[in-house]
């Protein structure tokens, strides 16, 4: 530990770095009945704590190492920090992006002076192409998160907030991917302030430290969350879970929807934009006050991060309402007869928010609908519930379906008479010029394609909701051919919300 303090300290960072300031969020602190500071690495010169552990470690590299240049595989914040550093210290800097990346992020990196090579569809590809490229070249690799120079680097975050709290703090939240952040914040508190507890917070759809200190033991998750790509990593490093494990307090994982609500508390407490893994911390942090009950507690969120692609905007904000518990979807059956409708909403949404409406015939006894309205939380949603069962309406509660969420809720149409042996699959892509095409053109060769809908949604992977016939038999030959063309895919045939609308 004595070892990490000392690098923290004599770390140089501030060569490249600024020390950000940790402001406090006033309407927040009031409704969360809590005094919230916000730590704003999002005003690092490439809106990034990463530029920390980027700059130190390159900046202790030897002549020699210098002179040859470094290389790192990245599709965000970690290029960003390696390309501003290279060029701050005058050195050579190769970065290896997948296809995938937004054009935003590899204008930035080329604006930087590094060059830039891209490979694969994902992180994994153009990490096995940079090894290559490292090989090749002789350059030296900069880790994201793995190294001790880098975790002393993001350490230096930690000096940053003891000193402007004058250690009065009861939490730290810190978003968690690698582990390079929350590795270098630990150790520092448990050092000189023990008292703070360390709290990381995750997705949930990944969740490698959580999973693993569960485990005691590094695990790799077989698939990772797309939405928060900042902190999509299959597994934590050696060295990072090390110091994780033996001086974090807490890991607390979040949903999609619980990101985007703190995207939003963030922007009215800051007026600052923060990307999904940018948000972390506050979702962690609001999930955390509203499940333990605290009040009267100081408590940090550390702004990771703000480099958010402008397409995801829209994608944010119609998730929102949801994380923040003030929209709630259903499926609600009525009889289908003359007047039925009507009767149902003069009679049961009575002076009830709508936020969405939609509205199909199933057959000539019944009609489906799918009705998203301004209520929140479990108690408000199973009273919702509750009130149109006992009148008669049979109601299933779609808020956390993601099938709804994601799909249900931008199609038109409904169930077809027509389609015979129908099977759904939800499918991610990798989002590049033709990618769509190119699975159109997979997936339409052997059969039918009975449903299809796509949106894009400014992220690096798209999502795909189809529907295809297969004849009986086919079942082992459709697994096969799925497997083969290697698209991350989930049935969804049974799902309540295919069954009554799709």
């Amino acid at each position: 530990m004595q070892d990490m303090i000392r690098k923290i300290l004599t770390s140089r960072v501030y060569e490249a770095a600024v020390e950000t300031p940790l402001e406090e969020a006033t309407e927040l602190s009031l409704q969360l009945d809590n005094r919230i500071l916000i730590k704003r690495e999002d005003l690092q010169p490439v809106f990034s704590f990463k530029i920390r552990g980027a700059y130190n470690k390159i900046a202790h590299l030897y002549e020699t190492e210098q002179i040859r240049g470094v290389i790192c595989a990245s599709a965000g914040n970690h290029a960003q920090g390696v390309a501003f550093s290279a060029k701050k210290l005058g050195i050579k800097a190769l970065i290896v992006m997948p296809i995938t990346t937004p054009k935003i992020k590899i204008d930035a990196v080329k604006r930087l002076g590094a060059e830039v090579v891209l490979h694969g569809d994902n992180y994994s590809e153009a990490a096995e192409h940079c090894e290559q490229l490292q090989q090749q070249r002789s350059l030296t690799f900069i880790h994201p998160f793995d190294d001790e120079l880098i975790i002393a680097g993001q350490g230096t975050v930690a000096d940053e907030i003891l000193r402007q709290s004058a250690g009065k703090l009861d939490a730290i939240f810190v978003p968690v991917g690698g582990g390079g952040l929350i590795a270098g914040i630990a150790t520092y508190f448990k050092a000189l302030a023990p008292q703070v507890r360390i709290i990381g917070v995750e997705p949930l759809d990944s969740d490698a430290m959580y999973q693993s200190l569960a485990a005691d033991k590094r695990i790799t998750l077989e698939t990772v969350g797309i939405f928060a790509d900042g902190v999509a990593v299959r597994q934590v490093g050696k060295k990072t879970f090390d110091l994780c494990r033996k001086h974090v307090d807490e890991i607390v994982r979040v949903s999609t929807d619980e990101i985007c609500s703190a995207i939003k508390s963030v922007y009215q407490a800051s007026r600052s934009i923060v990307e999904p893994a940018g948000a972390l911390a506050m979702a962690g942090l609001q999930q955390y006050v509203k499940q333990q009950q605290v009040s009267g507690e100081t408590l940090v969120a550390i702004n990771s991060g703000a480099n958010m692609n402008f397409e995801r905007l829209r994608y944010v904000s119609e998730r929102t309402q949801i994380g923040e518990g003030l929209e709630s979807l259903f499926a609600i059956t009525i009889p289908e007869k003359p007047g039925a409708l009507r009767h149902f909403c003069s009679n049961l949404l009575a002076g009830t928010s709508i936020t969405e409406f939609s509205y199909r015939l199933a057959d000539r006894d019944k009609a489906h609908l799918f009705l998203g309205v301004a209520i929140g939380g479990e108690p408000a949603r199973q009273a919702f519930c509750e009130q149109l069962t006992q009148a008669g309406y049979p109601t299933i509660d779609l808020t956390a379906n993601e099938l709804a969420k994601t799909h249900l809720r931008y199609m038109v149409g409904g169930r077809s008479s027509a389609a015979t042996q129908e099977r759904l699959f939800r499918f991610w892509f990798p989002e590049r010029a033709g990618a769509l095409t190119r699975f159109l053109a997979d997936m339409g060769t052997n059969w039918n394609i009975s449903l299809f809908h796509y949106r894009n949604q400014g992220g690096e992977f798209g999502r795909v909701l189809i529907g295809l016939e297969l004849p009986e038999g086919d079942e082992n030959t459709l697994m096969q051919f799925l497997d083969r063309i290697g698209y991350r895919f989930l049935e969804q045939t049974d799902d309540p919300v295919y069954q009554l609308f799709l």
